[in-house]
């Protein structure tokens, strides 16, 4: 059994000769249906399936880490959670999150059960409080295709394209809160490029 994590601190370089960047996730064969699910509007979490256990767990791993059955399966979550704690960050080197101080770094309980770790927007520090509920939505971020070149207005466009149509159809309502970027290669591009174009993060309900 092989632990992987559904989260970026591997620097990617954008481009040839391009930045280093940290902010990038990583994706392969087992964390790709997250990925293409973050790009279309939907968290994902992964529920054990053994008879007696039935525990939802995040990150996600190919086995579970409360009975260690590798019964376990993907499952959409609410996208609901509440503020457990936070820490307003002023300061960090690696790129590109020295452009983006300061913001909230934090970690919330989602209304299934798991802890995550991720960051709050369109909150003032001053307004945060314990237990407050909230609702993920999904930033985007450079699209990398199998050579490396970054498209950021690419992947801006596709979150504004499938938020609009989330809205329309009443995603809310269903419990898809939030913004979402559709794309075919969410996950990945043939070539072993990383095309993630939208990561999940919190804001009030």
């Amino acid at each position: 059994m092989v632990t992987r994590r559904c989260g970026g601190g591997v620097p990617v370089t954008a481009g040839a000769g391009g930045a280093v960047r940290f902010d990038l996730p990583e994706a392969d064969d087992f964390t790709r249906p997250y990925w293409d699910a973050a790009a279309e509007g939907r968290l994902l979490l992964r529920r054990c399936r053994a008879e007696g256990c039935g525990a939802a767990h995040h990150y996600p791993r190919e086995f579970c880490p409360y009975c260690w059955s590798e019964d376990v399966g993907w499952e959409r979550a609410t996208g609901r959670a509440t503020l457990y704690t936070w820490s307003v960050v002023h300061r960090n080197d690696l790129p590109p999150f020295g452009g983006r101080v300061p913001y909230i770094a934090a970690v919330v309980d989602l209304a299934e059960g798991p802890r995550m770790m991720t960051e709050i927007t369109d909150c003032a520090e001053s307004e945060l409080r314990i237990g407050m509920p909230l609702v993920v939505h999904f930033r985007a971020v450079d699209a990398v295709d199998a050579v490396g070149a970054a498209s950021t207005a690419s992947a801006a466009s596709a979150v504004g394209a499938a938020s609009t149509a989330n809205t329309a159809s009443g995603g809310a309502a269903r419990g898809e809160a939030g913004d979402g970027a559709r794309g075919g290669t969410a996950g990945g591009v043939p070539g072993g490029g990383v095309a993630v174009v939208a990561v999940p993060v919190f804001r009030p309900a």
